[in-house]
C-alpha cells in the first residue's frame, strides 16, 4: 500500500484546492492511500532558530508526515502571481530536512489560471530536491460553490481522471 500525503495551499473553508484533494483521497486507486494533511494553518512561521530540539509540534507533525509518506501531492491557489505564504512556510520547514530529498511529488490544480504559481511551486520543489512527476491533474473548479464542486468531482469522467492521475503518480513512485 502506497501512502501518499496531500497538502492544500489554501486555508479557505470552501477551498477548491482542498476539495480537489479530498476527492483524490476518496477516489484513490487500489493500492494507494491518499491522506490530506490538515495542519497548514497551525504552523508557526519558519525560523531556523526553532529547528532541531526546538521544532514546534505542528512543524514536527508535518515533517514526520512528509518523511513517512511514499509521495506528496500539492494543490494550491495563486496569490498575486505566486505561491501562498502558508504553503511556502510549510515547505520552508522541510528545507533543511531529508523529507524532501528524492521524495516523489505531484501537482494538482483546481484552476486553469494558476500558471505563475505552478511554475513557482515547481521551481521551489525542484530546488528542494523533490522528484517531480511530470504528470499531474487539473480539474477546473474556480469560482464554484461547494455543492457545485462536489457535483463536478463526482462526474464519472472526473473520477476516472483522478484515479488515472494518482495511478500514474503511483507508478512513478514505484519506479523511482
Amino acid at each position: 500500500m502506497l501512502n501518499i500525503i496531500a497538502i492544500s495551499g489554501s486555508l479557505r473553508a470552501a477551498s477548491t484546492n482542498s476539495a480537489l484533494l479530498a476527492a483524490l483521497a476518496r477516489n484513490a486507486p487500489a493500492g494507494c492511500r491518499v491522506t490530506v494533511h490538515d495542519g497548514l494553518g497551525r504552523l508557526p512561521i519558519f525560523n531556523p532558530d526553532d529547528e532541531g530540539e526546538r521544532t514546534p509540534r505542528e512543524a514536527s507533525r508535518l515533517i514526520d508526515a512528509v518523511t513517512g509518506a511514499d509521495g506528496l501531492i500539492v494543490s494550491c491557489p495563486e496569490y498575486a502571481h505566486g505561491v501562498p505564504g502558508g504553503l511556502k512556510n510549510a515547505l520552508d520547514w522541510l528545507v533543511s530536512r531529508d523529507a524532501a530529498v528524492a521524495k516523489p511529488a505531484m501537482l494538482a490544480h483546481a484552476s486553469p489560471r494558476s500558471l505563475f504559481a505552478r511554475a513557482a511551486l515547481a521551481e521551489i520543489m525542484r530546488t528542494m530536491s523533490f522528484a517531480m512527476y511530470d504528470g499531474g491533474l487539473e480539474i477546473a473548479l474556480l469560482g464554484k460553490k461547494p455543492a457545485e464542486m462536489e457535483a463536478i468531482l463526482a462526474e464519472p469522467e472526473k473520477v476516472l481522471a483522478m484515479r488515472n492521475a494518482v495511478q500514474g503518480f503511483a507508478d512513478f513512485i514505484r519506479s523511482h
